[in-house]
C-alpha cells in the first residue's frame, strides 16, 4: 500500500510524539489505516438498491409503454436491471465515498473500536511498566477516530475527554489532513494528562514508530 503520509509528515510526527510521551509520561502510539473491516454486505446493498430502482423504473416504462408483455422487451428489461445493478456495484469499489453511503455509522463505529482494539492487543501496548499506553486510531473510510488509553491511565483521561479530542480532529479529517489532526490530538493529549512533576526519566517502551496499514 502506499503511504499516506510523507516522510516529513511521519518525521514531524515522531518528534511530536517523543515530546508528547516526557511530558506526559505515556507511551503513546499513533496507527493510520485504510479501512477496518471488508464489509462485505455494501456491495449486496448496492446491487439491491439499484436492481429494484431500476426494475421499478423498467417496468413503470413498460406500463406507460404498453410493450412489457413482448418477449424482447422483458428480455431487455431484465438485462438492464442487473447492468445498471452491476453499474451501481463498481461505483462502491471505485469511489469508498459512495459506498459509505451504504454504512451505518453505528456499524462503522463498531467495526473501526474492535479493529482498535485488536491492534491494541497485537502489539502488546498493554506491556508498558505502569500501563500508561495510549492508541490512537484513525480509519480512512470509515473516518473514524479511536483513542484507547491503557488502564494505568484511568484517573487521568475519561471519555468525555476522548470524546472532545475527536471533535476536534473531525475537521482537518474531513480535508483528509491526517497529519494536522493527530498533531491536535498530541496537543490535546498534553493538555489533559497532568502527570505529578517527576524527575525521574520516562523508558521509551513503544516504538515511536507510525504504524501505517490498508487494514481488512
Amino acid at each position: 500500500m502506499k503511504p499516506v503520509l510523507s516522510d516529513n509528515d511521519r518525521s514531524l510526527l515522531e518528534k511530536r510524539i517523543t515530546e508528547a510521551e516526557k511530558i506526559t509520561r505515556t507511551q503513546i502510539v499513533l496507527a493510520l489505516v485504510g479501512r477496518s473491516d471488508s464489509y462485505a454486505e455494501i456491495p449486496w446493498k448496492a446491487f439491491a438498491l439499484g436492481a429494484s430502482l431500476t426494475g421499478l423504473l423498467v417496468f413503470s416504462l413498460d406500463l406507460i409503454l404498453l410493450t412489457w408483455i413482448q418477449d424482447t422487451t422483458v428480455l431487455i428489461s431484465i438485462v438492464t436491471t442487473l447492468a445498471v445493478a452491476a453499474f451501481v456495484v463498481l461505483l462502491t469499489i471505485l469511489f469508498p465515498g459512495f459506498a459509505r453511503l451504504f454504512l451505518s455509522d453505528s456499524r462503522a463505529e463498531t467495526e473501526t473500536r474492535q479493529y482498535a482494539e485488536s491492534l491494541f492487543l497485537s502489539r502488546e501496548l498493554f506491556s508498558t511498566a505502569r500501563r500508561t499506553g495510549i492508541l490512537l486510531l484513525i480509519s480512512r473510510f470509515e473516518r473514524k477516530v479511536v483513542i484507547i488509553p491503557d488502564k494505568g491511565l484511568s484517573n487521568l483521561v475519561n471519555q468525555d475527554n476522548l470524546m472532545s479530542i475527536v471533535a476536534l480532529m473531525k475537521q482537518p479529517l474531513a480535508k483528509n489532513e491526517f497529519r494536522q489532526a493527530m498533531e491536535i490530538a498530541l496537543d490535546e493529549l498534553i493538555r489533559i494528562i497532568e502527570p505529578c512533576p517527576s524527575d525521574e526519566e520516562v523508558a521509551n517502551e513503544l516504538s515511536d514508530k507510525i504504524i501505517e496499514d490498508k487494514g481488512l
